[in-house]
């Protein structure tokens, strides 16, 4: 993955003209480069909307694009904080920074703490969303915030229960090339699905790949897998209200991990038919309601 722009930014930057989907188009423009204490260089962040301020959080070797079908519906009531976590998406990668769990909560912290000198939030608190492994990050982040965060909606949520597993080295590097083959991408990419004959095509598959042209993709990955990921942040479950979605049709967690993320989160679930493991992409207009409290109305996916 070398040809193309030499930096996420330009990535990024690209997309907001070149991408397929016209809702990725319009969420890429939304991005904005901040700086962040104790982390050089500008890291992405998408803001939009008007109104209470929300976090939301990306999954496993993915980006804030995840979102393009979620953030227009939640953008009518909230202001959207949408940065791609660390060592993923299109954020620099130094060599010398850290590819972990803590690495990752850390960055989140210096976003907050940015976001309080950038808006000063006057006593208001945030609202989370997390997807797949941003689900395991958001409990895990409003444990260390718990009066930053009004409450949390988790989206399929990954990494909640089990343990860390760490990849040794060469395992690591060999699982990171694998991800990368485009063959695999669209594997991956299909199963995340409900009814992938009918929803995944190009523009789908674009988004999938992108961020694997960002510089130092790879070596992050592999040293992020090398650290075992986020595994057994479920427990304690934070002291906000919390809720979540999964799909009916999920293929990507397994009956394991289903049923030990049932035996920890209970009746807080509520499982979505004809949804498979992104709700947010599969169903974004009951993922908007289930946030807002009423029925939103579906985004146009083309622009006329």
């Amino acid at each position: 993955m070398t040809d193309g722009p030499s930096s996420g930014r330009d990535l990024v930057t690209a997309a907001t003209a070149s991408l397929l989907d016209p809702l990725g188009r319009d969420l890429a423009a939304q991005v904005q480069w901040w700086e962040l204490p104790q982390h050089p260089g500008q890291w992405p962040v998408a803001v939009l909307g008007e109104g209470p301020p929300l976090l939301l959080l990306h999954g496993f070797d993915s980006s804030f694009l995840e979102f393009r079908r979620l953030a227009p519906l939640l953008a009518q009531r909230h202001r959207l904080l949408i940065p791609d976590l660390h060592g993923f998406g299109f954020c620099p990668r130094p060599a010398e920074r850290a590819y972990t769990p803590q690495a990752v909560l850390a960055h989140l912290d210096a976003l907050l703490e940015a976001l309080e000198q950038r808006e000063p939030a006057g006593g208001c608190r945030l609202g989370l969303i997390g997807a797949s492994m941003g689900g395991a990050v958001a409990v895990a982040l409003a444990r260390r915030h718990p009066d930053r965060f009004e409450r949390l909606l988790l989206l399929a949520p990954a990494g909640l229960t089990g343990r860390p597993m760490p990849l040794p080295p060469l395992l690591d590097g060999l699982g990171v090339r694998f991800l990368a083959l485009p063959s695999v991408r669209k594997g991956l990419c299909r199963s995340a699905f409900a009814d992938p004959d009918r929803d995944v095509g190009p523009a789908e598959l674009e988004i999938a790949s992108l961020h694997l042209k960002s510089p130092g993709w790879a070596g992050a990955l592999g040293r992020f897998a090398r650290s075992g990921g986020f595994a057994g942040c479920g427990d304690p479950l934070p002291p906000q209200p919390l809720a979540v979605l999964w799909g009916a049709d999920d293929r990507i967690l397994r009956a394991p991990q289903k049923r030990a993320a049932q035996a920890l989160l209970g009746p807080r679930i509520t499982e979505l038919a004809a949804c498979g493991h992104l709700p947010h992409i599969d169903q974004p207009e009951q993922v908007a309601a289930a946030w807002l409290g009423a029925p939103c109305a579906p985004i146009p996916t083309h622009h006329p």
